[in-house]
């Protein structure tokens, strides 16, 4: 039974990453290579090799990914979960507000690690099989070390042992990570000229700003937004000129 739960849930996570990555791929790599009106953040295209080593570690990430919801939610842990069925049980207002109150979790604690996992002492063991895409594509999303990938899971139990999560919570806010993360490695910029520079862009996290971060290794290290690299100082100083140069 607890083998049977792990395939479906595994199959779901890889189901998502190869839909959005592979569709993004198709897109951009594909069927309008160097004919979309879109700039290349960089611009030569990776090699055939790299996205033959991106996808086989987003492969051992998917069953990483699949191991700790079905040890929480389908053993006896689960009843020291916050994990709920019944929406009316916090009501329609928090199950609506939870996914905010996610976001910023979730980039909080990814911006933290991030960091963390670029320490000398940690970079090379557990986060430069994922730098190896200086210049990544959609199926980076996924391409991390067993040893990120943990880290990157952790979120989950961070969700279910401090906040209310209904059944609908995880699969839709993953779904809107991994299309997100998708976004990030693009190697496209897809937000409008002037973005980076907006009032509301400046703290919204864009392909440009992860692209730069693959690029040179340091900076950027934010997730959904920029707020905790505003406020550390962690952005790069050329971001805003390299988002201007890319959209122009």
């Amino acid at each position: 039974m607890l083998w049977e739960k792990y395939l479906s849930i595994i199959e779901k996570v890889g189901t998502r990453y190869f839909l959005v990555a592979g569709l993004a791929f198709l897109i951009f790599y594909v069927l309008f290579k160097n004919k979309t009106p879109l700039r290349k953040i960089q611009e030569k295209f990776p090699k055939n090799k790299d996205f033959l080593r991106e996808i086989s570690y987003s492969i051992m990430t998917i069953l990483i990914f699949g191991t700790v919801p079905v040890m929480l939610l389908n053993t006896s842990v689960r009843s020291h979960t916050t994990f709920y069925t019944d929406m009316d049980q916090y009501g329609r207002a928090y199950f609506f507000f939870a996914f905010l109150l996610m976001l910023i979790m979730h980039d909080t604690y990814f911006y933290w690690m991030h960091r963390l996992m670029h320490h000398p002492a940690l970079f090379r063991i557990m986060h430069l099989v994922h730098h190896k895409s200086t210049n990544p594509s959609p199926w980076a999303a996924y391409a991390f070390h067993p040893l990120e990938a943990i880290i990157e899971v952790g979120i989950v139990p961070i969700f279910l042992f401090t906040i209310p999560v209904h059944t609908f919570h995880l699969p839709m806010f993953f779904l809107f990570m991994i299309v997100y993360n998708v976004y990030g490695h693009l190697g496209y910029e897809l937000y409008p000229k002037g973005f980076a520079k907006h009032p509301i862009g400046k703290w919204v996290n864009t392909s440009v700003n992860h692209n730069q971060h693959h690029q040179y290794f340091s900076g950027n290290y934010g997730l959904y937004f920029l707020f905790w690299d505003r406020m550390m100082g962690t952005i790069r100083e050329d971001y805003e000129d390299r988002y201007d140069k890319v959209k122009n």
